[in-house]
């Protein structure tokens, strides 16, 4: 039972970090910047994805006690993964933003 809890809370972590970037104007959600570019919201992006992919493999290890051998088509999954998790923060971001702002 405690392992269906920390997977559950280990997808809501992952759901979170996939739209940190896209939310928020801070970068790593640490240092407040004036205007943070597109390449800049990706980078991000991609470390929250690798702190995501980190803290799976170390909640596999203490869970299972080894980790599995994975061929590149999990990885690819995991990142597809990712991105539809980011989707409602990129929407809110470029798209959404600016409509509320218009009304």
């Amino acid at each position: 039972m405690i392992n269906q809890y920390s997977i559950y809370i280990f997808l809501i972590f992952s759901i979170v970090a996939a739209n940190l970037a896209w939310l928020s104007n801070k970068l790593f959600c640490i240092k407040a910047v004036a205007y943070k570019p597109g390449w800049l919201r990706w980078f991000e992006w991609l470390v929250w994805y690798t702190a995501s992919f980190a803290s799976g493999l170390i909640l596999e290890y203490k869970t299972m006690g080894v980790l599995s051998e994975q061929d590149w088509e999990f990885y690819v999954v995991t990142l597809c993964l990712f991105v539809v998790f980011a989707l409602p923060g990129f929407i809110y971001h470029y798209d959404l933003k600016n409509i509320l702002k218009q009304r």
